[in-house]
This record gives C-alpha cells, sequence and structure tokens, in this order.
C-alpha cells in the first residue's frame, strides 16, 4: 500500500571527462556523498585508464612506462564511492537533462557498447582540450599529436622503430630529424626528453644513430618561445636548449606540413623524419554550440565565476571551461589552460557542489597562481614559485626539480591518499634503480 507520494530520489551527479580535474572532482564527491548515499556520482570517460596529461611527454619519449603508472577508472571508483561508464558524449538534452553518448567498439572494430542516454541532476563538463592546428596544411596527414596516451605512444613507437631499422641495416652514422611545432611546455619539454633518450639508447646496444645526429628542432610562430611565461623563464630556457644542441626557431609560422618535413613563411624548410604538433589549444569540437551553450574562442564553454554555463544545472572546469575572474588590481584575467587551474577547480566544486544541492550560497572560486616550472628532463628545470609567504620566487636546479615533482605526488595524494603515495614513490625509486631506464618497447 502506497501513500501516493513519489519515492524520494537522491540527486545523479554526472561528470564527463576522467582527467585532472574531472578524476579528482569524482574522488572526492565519491568519498564525502557517494559513499554516504547522498548522491550518485558518475564519471564518464571515453578511456577506461587515466594516465596524468603533463606526464605524457615523458610516454612519448619512454622515460615513463604508462602501463605502471595508468590508473584503472573502475578500481578508482570501487574504492572511492562513485561509479564509471565507459562512453564519448555526443551532445545534451537540457529539457531532459541527459547526456548522449555515442557507441564504442573495440579493437577490433566490434560494437562494444550501443549509444545510450545519462540521465543526471548535475551534469559537469571536464573534457580537457586538444592541439590547435589552425588549419594548417599537411598537419593531421604527417605530424603526431599529443593530446591523449594513444598519440603519445604512437611517438614512441615510431622513434624507436627509426632506431630497429637502422640497427637491422646495420647503418653507420645514422641521422634522424625531429620537428616540433609549438614552443610551450609540451613542445619543450617532449624536445629534451627525448634529447636525454637518444643518449640512452646508445646505451642498450643502438648506437648507429648517435646522440650529435638526433637533429631536434622547435618551431615557434611567436618572438619568443614560452610566451604565456615571465621573459626571465624564456630566456633560461631558451640557453639551456642552446646548450643541449636543441634548435629553436621564432618568429616562423608553419605553413605547410609534409611527410618529408615542415615549410615556413618565410621560406625555411626543415627536413624531419618525425614531426610533432603542439601548437595552440582548443577544446574539442563536440563543445561547439553543445545543448545550445554558449561558446567562447577555441570551442571552450562560457562559465561564471561560480563554473556554471548559463544553465544552472551544467558546470565546466579544466581546458574547455572559459573563466575569466577579476584579481586583485580588478583587472579581469581569463584562467590558464593548465593543470594546476582544473585541480583547484575541482576542489573548489567538490564543497561548492553539496553546498548548492542544499540551496547554501557559496563563495565564488578564486584562482592563485602557484608559479610555473619547464622540466628539461635530467638536465635542468626553470621556473617561477608564488606564494602568500614567498611572493614570487625564480627557481631553478635541484630545487626546481624537486618541486616540479611533487606536482605530481601531490596529484597522486588527492587520488590515492598520502600513504598510498608514498607507497608509490618507494616503488619508481627501486623501479629506476633495477629496470631499464627507458621503455624498450
Amino acid at each position: 500500500m502506497t501513500n501516493g507520494t513519489a519515492p524520494h530520489t537522491i540527486p545523479h551527479i554526472v561528470i564527463v571527462g576522467g582527467g585532472a580535474g574531472g578524476l579528482i572532482l569524482a574522488t572526492l564527491l565519491g568519498r564525502k556523498l557517494g559513499r554516504k548515499k547522498q548522491a550518485n556520482i558518475t564519471l564518464i570517460d571515453a578511456q577506461l585508464t587515466h594516465i596524468w596529461k603533463p606526464l605524457l611527454h615523458e610516454v612519448a619519449a619512454g622515460s615513463l612506462n604508462p602501463y605502471e603508472d595508468e590508473l584503472n577508472y573502475f578500481a578508482q571508483a570501487q574504492r572511492n564511492g562513485f561509479a564509471f561508464q565507459p562512453g564519448r558524449m555526443t551532445g545534451i538534452d537540457r529539457q531532459q537533462k541527459s547526456i548522449l553518448l555515442d557507441d564504442m567498439q573495440d579493437a577490433a572494430g566490434g560494437k562494444l557498447l550501443d549509444a545510450r542516454k545519462i540521465n543526471y541532476d548535475y551534469l559537469v563538463i571536464a573534457i580537457g582540450s586538444i592541439a590547435n592546428d589552425f588549419g594548417t596544411k599537411g598537419a593531421k596527414e604527417n605530424c603526431i599529436y599529443l593530446d591523449t596516451r594513444e598519440q603519445a605512444e604512437r611517438f614512441h613507437r615510431t622513434l624507436l622503430s627509426h632506431y630497429y631499422r637502422a640497427k637491422a641495416k646495420g647503418a653507420i652514422d645514422g641521422k634522424l630529424g625531429i620537428a616540433i611545432v609549438g614552443a610551450g611546455a609540451t613542445g619543450i619539454e617532449l624536445s629534451a626528453e627525448v634529447n636525454h633518450a637518444a643518449k640512452v639508447l646508445t646505451n642498450y646496444g643502438l648506437n648507429e644513430i648517435d646522440p650529435a645526429n638526433v637533429n631536434i628542432t622547435i618551431i615557434e610562430a611567436a618572438d619568443r618561445i614560452l610566451p604565456a611565461l615571465s621573459e626571465r623563464i624564456s630566456r633560461g630556457v631558451h640557453q639551456e636548449l642552446n646548450n643541449l644542441g636543441i634548435k629553436v626557431l621564432i618568429g616562423e609560422k608553419v605553413t605547410e606540413i609534409t611527410a618529408d618535413g615542415i615549410a615556413t613563411a618565410s621560406g625555411k624548410y626543415i627536413p624531419a623524419q618525425i614531426r610533432v604538433w603542439s601548437a595552440g589549444v582548443q577544446a574539442p569540437e563536440v563543445l561547439q554550440g553543445i545543448g545550445g551553450l554558449k561558446n567562447d574562442r577555441g570551442n571552450t564553454l562560457i562559465v561564471d565565476d561560480h563554473l556554471r554555463t548559463e544553465d544552472p544545472f551544467i558546470f565546466a572546469m579544466g581546458d574547455c571551461a572559459s573563466c575569466s575572474l577579476k584579481n586583485s588590481k580588478g583587472e579581469t584575467i581569463r584562467m590558464p589552460p593548465r593543470a594546476q587551474t582544473a585541480f583547484q577547480q575541482a576542489k573548489w566544486l567538490a564543497k561548492a557542489l553539496p553546498a548548492m544541492m542544499q540551496l547554501k550560497s557559496m563563495k565564488p572560486f578564486v584562482y592563485k597562481d602557484y608559479g610555473s616550472l619547464i622540466s628539461l628532463s635530467t638536465h635542468s628545470t626553470i621556473g617561477k614559485l608564488m606564494g602568500n609567504l614567498t611572493g614570487t620566487v625564480n627557481v631553478e636546479g635541484r630545487v626546481a626539480r624537486i618541486v616540479y615533482l611533487s606536482l605530481y605526488r601531490t596529484h597522486q595524494a588527492a587520488l590515492y591518499g598520502w600513504v598510498r603515495t608514498c607507497v608509490f614513490v618507494i616503488k619508481d625509486i627501486l623501479g629506476r634503480s633495477s629496470g631499464p631506464k627507458l621503455k624498450m618497447h
């Protein structure tokens, strides 16, 4: 017998995107609400495992084995009170409060999952960003991008294949040209990591290509490298790249990319067997006009200082969100597409969403810039740290390297807790001392 009232249902929070921000948000909300049955939390991602995106240049060079550092979404969900569903979002039905997921195929091309709908009460979009090639002729056909683990692994396989072919042919004084479009953090860190990998590969008998014959060129359209960072950091990193023998071309706009190299507007042509595009950032095209929501440049979704779109039940965070806030000087600043931005927004939303569900007011999101660090593999780390106590401090060398490594450990601690993170640190130390210095397959 029933009293005629509808059964009480707890709210459903759906998070699309298991990157640095989305995964941390799902984990924190799962612990806070999911375990207590105060809300159902569902994370959706097209992949089954997570790799911290700032590490992809290490995966590409082989310095990091992704199979040892990956996180399984199903396992993380089971441990932390949320659910995981594999899928790729294709649309939003705001009237029905549901998202549309495309069908999924397995590795053999067979259908794994049918297209389906997922209902939500609150939706958080955190699908990150991809490189923007600005429609450059030949870029998609002839370049490797570094937006995903699969692309990083493709670069690694391509790099090794050149060495293995040289070994099989018994080549002497083989040469390898690598051209990287874009002198942002990804392009620069990749160049230094590959420079280091070229030296390590000779230790494993792949000495047909001498490290001196691995010609790495970075091509940047701006008048200096790292244009988003200070001139001091830019100059310091540029000098370090010169010391490593990495060639840097600034003020060179790429006009065409072929299977053999890269052409620029000034008439230069850089021969290269391996070509990488790491310039420009944009949100995935699926967000353009999705659900009738407003976009800013680069397909990003416009959000307010509470990370809400114009729909009060839909939020966006990280690289796919366009969030502009006023700083202490009253200037309007657009939040930078960095891992620390997504991390801070995830921690804020983990507090804000439960408060909003209880109709409590919440202070706006405040971004704190803790500085930027650029790692040049084992050679050097340069950057600046910012804080209330220290102000702005330029750092480099060992201190900067320790801080740089701590960023990943902080990410791990948010997901696993510090006890398990310390275990991972010990495992990594033992692995480096006993295993190969480079992934060789």
